[in-house]
């Protein structure tokens, strides 16, 4: 946007900048996108146990199944021209988030609202078009949210809807394997109900979207990722037990989720989350697009063999 004030990058607090995927996989591995498998003291493999059997495969949603990130943040920043957001009043063009800015916020806080709600805690309650003043009590807060959160889910959705936005490799076809095998299939999604199911139906198409075991968006629970609510709610839906469930995530705040609820979890990582540290999963890859559901398999049963 021609002339818009853009918010830089100011926050490096180590907690949520990390030292990247080559904490556990050799830089040389990374780029071949090379499995990492759970090996005891010993070095010897270990003995797959015949307790533990993958049962239900999980997904995120942005990140995960369409390279997002940027699309939200183009939509934010339309919403807050629209709006004519400025959270000082010597500003001169309406508030922009930059490409460095909006990667480290949207990796460090999951969902919209909380997004926006943290940004003007910290910078000031915004003058704007939808309220005569800055707001000062929770329900103008809230009302502001809201409302630049709905218009930005709207415009959102018309970007999707463009006709210029792909699955990234290898998820449809991994979708389909889990269902033919007779695997349950979940999307688990920290964004907007009504953008998830746009997003869903027109990238996986309504068929996928329809044959789904469980369906779950930030509206669904209370705590956003990487509060483990969203995948607690999964497995009691699903009917299974957390030992018999892989999630696939692109970052830190979803793996922190799934570690949470018990599950496995392997990591699709993007352009703004590949040097997060991802320690904790139990394999990386750039994309889904050399990866099977028995590779994923034989990666489920190893990891619970080692717990």
């Amino acid at each position: 946007m021609a002339g818009t004030i853009t918010h830089h990058l100011n926050f490096t607090s180590s907690s949520f900048l990390s030292s990247g995927p080559s904490s556990f996989l050799p830089t040389n591995q990374l780029s071949s996108a090379k499995t990492r498998y759970p090996f005891p003291a010993g070095g010897k493999r270990l003995t797959v146990s015949a307790n533990s059997a993958l049962k239900a495969l999980i997904f995120d949603c942005d990140g995960v199944i369409l390279e997002s990130e940027d699309l939200h943040r183009q939509a934010y920043n339309d919403a807050f021209a629209y709006f004519n957001v400025r959270c000082s009043p010597d500003s001169p063009q309406p508030l922009n988030w930059d490409v460095g800015f909006y990667d480290v916020l949207q990796n460090r806080i999951g969902g919209g609202k909380p997004k926006m709600r943290w940004y003007f805690k910290e910078h000031g309650w915004p003058s704007s078009t939808v309220l005569p003043t800055p707001p000062d009590d929770d329900d103008s807060r809230a009302k502001l949210i809201d409302t630049i959160q709905d218009w930005k889910t709207e415009r959102y959705k018309e970007i999707i809807k463009s006709g210029t936005v792909e699955p990234r490799p290898g998820v449809l076809r991994l979708m389909d394997e889990a269902k033919a095998s007779g695997k349950l299939l979940a999307v688990c999604s920290a964004a907007t109900k009504s953008s998830v199911v746009m997003c869903l139906e027109n990238l996986i198409g309504m068929e996928r979207f329809q044959g789904l075991d469980c369906f779950l968006a930030g509206d669904d629970v209370k705590e956003k990722k990487p509060d483990p609510s969203i995948y607690l709610t999964a497995l009691k839906r699903l009917g299974v037990s957390e030992k018999d469930c892989l999630v696939v995530e692109d970052s830190v705040i979803g793996l922190q989720a799934a570690k949470g609820a018990g599950m496995s979890c392997i990591i699709t990582y993007t352009n703004s989350t590949a040097k997060q540290d991802f320690k904790d999963a139990i394999a990386l890859y750039p994309d889904l697009s050399n990866v099977r559901l028995q590779d994923l398999e034989l990666l489920l049963q190893n990891a619970v063999a080692a717990k």
